[in-house]
């Protein structure tokens, strides 16, 4: 096995993995994906949420992945302790008894170069070593589950890291969506599944696509900017009502599905960015650039077919931190 490179065979998701009954029913609900550590995102969730009492939220996976820090760590455990928190690969390599031999777990597609790859297993190993020394951290990591299946105004909404066959595929990235072939195999299994909406996240960049028979919405990252000169996450929320804040969305069977910026302190996670992962770390190295907003994506970029822009590409260059 490639480190970094390939899955285990435990990353496939059963093909019962979306039937049954959904685990609750809400109005509203928000998908984060890769808050990767950022205590401040997870304050302004938090803050979202104040806002929005009855609205639900699960983590669909990668909550750690910058907080080498026990400290930092522990808060975002205590942070999502109060959701249906779910594992991405990230939790999953950290929960093992035994090395898996994957890595990151992050199972890159060759179009992502070797050194991103090698810097991710460091980071990895890094973090490795701070849940060994928090007793009992990787049992908890380990037992949460893959997958979950929800009702959003009596919709069915499948929620997963990667996509609706593999913890971390990479099937529901930008790239593989772009192709006709890949939205027609979505289309029928969203059918097939009585499934109106799959939310995702693991690329790392973020996607939003209507079919037919269902739409898929992709977050990118909640705890990293997403966008050229942004220094703001981006959450999914999927809900019978519109958010004023959205950035994108597109309605169907009596859904709004959106993203909504994660507007975070950016000075303080960049500080405790920087003391976790000095000059030439794995982490500062791979990721410094992005969290401090140089991309090139725009939000138009994420919209492959059926969602609309909600505001002007001015309004949105204003959302930087709070």
């Amino acid at each position: 096995m490639r480190a970094g490179r390939d899955c285990p065979l435990d990353y496939r998701l059963a093909a019962d993995a979306f039937s049954g009954e959904p685990l609750f029913a809400c109005e509203t609900l928000y998908v984060v994906g890769g808050l990767y550590g950022n205590r401040q995102a997870l304050a302004a969730l938090q803050r979202r949420l104040a806002a929005e009492p009855k609205a639900r939220v699960v983590f669909n996976g990668d909550a750690h992945w910058f907080d080498r820090d026990p400290e930092i760590f522990q808060q975002i455990e205590q942070g999502i302790s109060a959701h249906l928190a779910l594992r991405g690969n990230v939790e999953t390599e950290l929960g093992r008894a035994d090395d898996s031999g994957a890595g990151c777990g992050c199972a890159y597609p060759m179009s992502v170069d070797n050194a991103v790859v090698e810097r991710s297993n460091a980071i990895q190993q890094e973090l490795n070593s701070t849940v060994q020394g928090l007793p009992g951290m990787a049992e908890c990591l380990t037992a949460r589950p893959a997958t979950a299946l929800v009702s959003v105004g009596g919709r069915r909404v499948a929620i997963s890291h990667g996509d609706e066959q593999s913890l971390a595929g990479w099937n529901c990235s930008r790239q593989a969506l772009s192709e006709p072939a890949r939205q027609q195999q979505l289309d029928a299994w969203l059918a097939a599944q009585d499934v109106q909406v799959l939310a995702t996240s693991h690329s790392c960049a973020a996607v939003a696509l209507n079919l037919e028979h269902g739409a898929l919405t992709n977050n990118g990252a909640a705890g990293m900017p997403n966008f050229a000169g942004g220094r703001y996450g981006l959450l999914s929320r999927i809900a019978t009502t519109p958010h004023p804040a959205a950035l994108y969305r597109c309605q169907r069977d009596g859904l709004y599905i959106e993203a909504l910026p994660l507007n975070y302190d950016h000075h303080a996670f960049l500080a405790d960015f920087d003391r976790q992962w000095p000059t030439h770390s794995p982490a500062a190295l791979s990721y410094r650039s992005r969290v401090l907003g140089q991309l090139s994506d725009r939000p138009e970029h994420a919209l492959l077919a059926g969602f609309s822009l909600c505001q002007s590409l001015c309004t949105l260059e204003t959302l930087t931190d709070e």
